[in-house]
């Protein structure tokens, strides 16, 4: 079996080294695949361990000129701290970098362009002097592009840092000679280039600063996941309760909640009672109450009681935790929209290499001047962006499942997120999904002379016992109205039929027509409003007492209430709507009438329910199934996007690509919502990026100056491509305003 971990990587900059990392590691043998993430900084690797070794990935790694660490990436407690302390420290570096490059390249810019600031000191011009200001900028803010161009030549390989490092070079260089050597370059009247070399410098700092900041915003969301967990647990061992870490708590430890404070681990409720704030995993606002018996997750925050719960899943398997594991994957995976990128990131910086080159030699050859080559070919270099590409995808992935996450939608990975805005077929399974999955009472009805609650009453009061579902929901229904039910005895179930009992003034029936039929009770007065009810999909229960009937209760597994608005919405939205259910024709139409759902798939065994699936594909249809038990689970994963609701079964849950973790119906509307403004997003950064290049690289070029005179400054060109990778995670941040739409429960 495959072993998967998820290891940091340094030295990345742009979409090429992210290419050349997942090279590397899918050539080692044993390695089944590899996804690298610029925006996280990791790589998630499946290998088999008896054949590839982290050691051996990392020696393969360094091979390509990166460093991969040793330890997988971990989160919560330490090592968060560890995290944010150490991004930290790096944009600490960066920022003092483009300070002091801000500082040294401002005189250098005054005194490089006398014609722009005429009111300049001469001393400014000297070029010993902008040797010496410009040196420091050059060999110490710019040593990581230098760094990388020398890891690159080392390896046979070019990135951003290549780019940078030979245009900033050139004119460093180039000024260099001038200054040394003036009398070489005095008839063709030279100048030096400091001025370009370091705002250039200092320029592509402040993005990486930039882009620093806000890759660090885009993981806001896993830290806050994180960050749920308290790092203590009050666990009750041997009657005496004690602080404990909550990574040492264990299946079976009692654990003491007290008001505020928040649930270490999940578990059930054994003692006491309170209300808990769960808004943090499912996005429900509402507080829920909780009681001996109920389940509480990790996590969530104790409003009011105290009460003592049994844990029953700690660690990696907590809800919390199988939360923060589903995102980080969903993070860490690629989404087909993103191939084209990755291919042309693949050849982008030799292109960009030959072009530069062919740029100075055609400008040497046609041009006005050798400087003027010089001066397009630097603009060339420095202009070229792959940094855009890499990151255009994975910023907005990583915000939108988070965001996602926050609001109680979990997506499974990013080919799922993109599949869901394809969606043009929705298929919703009946129980349980669009319905509330428990049976209820709707209609009482009562015979003359009689009302409504003395027939509820006398139903309750012959269920008070049972265990049958269609029992207990009579039984609720009277307590909900507070009804005095009278005492019963004798209670006998007759099997096929109904219950029997004896109230202190009679006997009580509670069953079917047969039943009735039976034991000679004329029901024909209430035959009628029976039969509309069974019409409408609905389970009939005649009361009788003392031998004569005295009504009927309706009982119907009703619609969640915000179900047809939802539906209404899907098509609104341009979702074809239907239903598949192996329930009877009679009673899946009632419901599909209600949600005003017009394609209704009826009686189909759960073995059959991903072949109807199938047939709607084979349709050319993009269908998305929304089901929770484990009779879906094939359904759910025959779809091209399964929708699980979270209120299911773990088996629905694993075989979906997206798990809605309230019951709420308007979490299928959030979920497509959310993956068509985060492809939306994806295609402006897409755009961006390839258009910033495919339009500026040819200005920077010099194709405009013949025609236009217009000739791009490498300065500008710096600060154009410092400027457009921190466009694309500003933009991609967007996504972290997106909320889903509230749904109206009225029909």
């Amino acid at each position: 079996m495959a072993e998967r971990q998820t290891l940091p990587v340094r030295g990345m900059h742009c979409a090429a080294c992210v290419g050349k990392v997942e090279r590397a590691l899918t050539g080692v043998p044993g390695v089944e695949r590899a996804a690298v993430n610029l925006a996280t900084e990791q790589a998630m690797v499946a290998f088999d361990p008896a054949r590839a070794s982290v050691p051996a990935l990392q020696q393969a790694v360094a091979a390509a000129g990166y460093e991969l660490g040793a330890t997988p990436v971990v989160r919560g407690g330490d090592a968060d701290d560890r995290e944010r302390r150490a991004r930290a420290a790096e944009q600490r570096q960066l920022r003092r970098k483009v300070v002091i490059g801000a500082v040294l390249s401002a005189p250098l810019l005054m005194g490089g362009m006398p014609e722009i600031f005429p009111w300049a000191p001469a001393w400014l011009t000297n070029p010993w002097f902008q040797l010496v200001l410009a040196t420091p900028v050059q060999l110490w803010v710019g040593a990581e592009f230098h760094a990388g161009f020398l890891r690159d030549l080392r390896h046979r390989s070019a990135s951003m840092s290549t780019l940078v490092s030979l245009g900033t070079n050139a004119a460093y260089l180039f000024s260099l000679a001038v200054t040394l050597w003036p009398h070489l370059f005095h008839a063709s009247g030279a100048m030096t280039y400091y001025e370009t070399a370091a705002v250039v410098i200092t320029l592509v700092a402040l993005g990486r600063w930039l882009e620093a900041r806000a890759r660090g915003r885009t993981s806001e969301a896993i830290r806050r996941l994180v960050g749920l967990a308290p790092r203590t647990a009050r666990v009750l061992r041997e009657g005496v309760e004690r602080d404990v870490a909550t990574a040492d708590v264990v299946v079976g430890d009692l654990i003491r909640i007290r008001p505020g404070e928040r649930v270490p681990v999940d578990g059930v409720v054994v003692e006491g009672g309170s209300t808990l704030d769960e808004s943090m995993l499912t996005g429900e606002s509402v507080p829920v109450d909780k009681a001996p018996g109920a389940t509480v997750f990790g996590g969530t925050v104790n409003r009011t009681g105290s009460f003592v719960f049994r844990a029953t899943r700690v660690g990696s398997e907590t809800t919390l935790a199988r939360i923060v594991t589903l995102v980080e994957e969903a993070q860490g995976s690629r989404a087909p929209i993103q191939r084209l990128a990755d291919r042309v990131a693949a050849v982008f910086v030799p292109v960009v290499l030959v072009i530069a080159a062919l740029t100075f030699i055609a400008w040497w050859l046609l041009g006005p001047s050798p400087l003027y080559a010089l001066t397009c070919a630097v603009a060339v270099l420095v202009i070229a962006c792959p940094c855009a590409m890499g990151l255009a995808t994975p910023t907005a992935i990583m915000v939108a499942t988070g965001r996602g996450a926050e609001q109680g939608v979990l997506i499974r990975s990013a080919e799922a997120l993109e599949t869901l805005h394809r969606v043009d077929t929705l298929v919703f399974d009946k129980t349980g999904t669009l319905t509330i999955g428990r049976p209820s009472v709707t209609d009482v009805i009562a015979a003359e002379g009689y009302q409504p609650h003395d027939v509820l009453a006398l139903a309750a009061a012959a269920e008070q016992g049972s265990e049958h579902p269609i029992g207990e929901a009579i039984v609720t229904r009277a307590k909900e109205l507070g009804l005095a039910l009278p005492p019963v005895a004798e209670f006998v179930t007759v099997p096929g039929q109904g219950v029997d009992a004896m109230a202190p003034d009679g006997r009580v029936l509670l069953g079917n027509r047969a039943m009735m039929d039976a034991r000679g009770v004329d029901i024909d007065a209430l035959a009628p409003r029976a039969s509309a009810l069974a019409e409408a999909g609905k389970t009939v229960v005649y009361v009788a007492f003392g031998g004569r009937a005295v009504g009927l209760v309706a009982i119907a597994d009703v619609l969640k209430p915000e179900a047809p608005a939802v539906v209404r919405a899907l098509r609104e939205a341009g979702v074809s709507v239907a239903m598949l259910t192996g329930d009877h024709r009679a009673t899946a139409t009632a419901i599909a009438r209600q949600a005003s759902i017009e394609r209704v798939l009826a009686e189909v065994p759960p073995e059959a329910k991903a072949a109807e699936v199938k047939a709607l594909q084979a349709e050319g249809r993009c269908v998305a199934m929304v089901g929770d038990g484990i009779n879906d689970a094939p359904a759910l994963a025959q779809a091209d996007a399964g929708i699980a609701m979270g209120s299911g079964t773990d088996v629905a849950i694993e075989a979906a690509d997206v798990t809605l973790m309230r019951g709420d119906l308007g979490g299928v509307l959030a979920a497509l919502d959310l993956s068509r403004r985060t492809i939306r997003i994806i295609k402006q950064n897409l755009a961006w990026a390839f258009g910033y290049n495919v339009v500026l690289i040819p200005v920077a070029a010099g194709l405009l100056y013949p025609i236009w005179g217009v000739l791009l400054s490498p300065m500008l060109a710096g600060a154009a491509m410092a400027f457009s990778s921190v466009s694309v995670v500003t933009n991609s941040l967007r996504l972290k305003r997106w909320h889903p739409k509230e749904v109206s429960n009225g029909r």
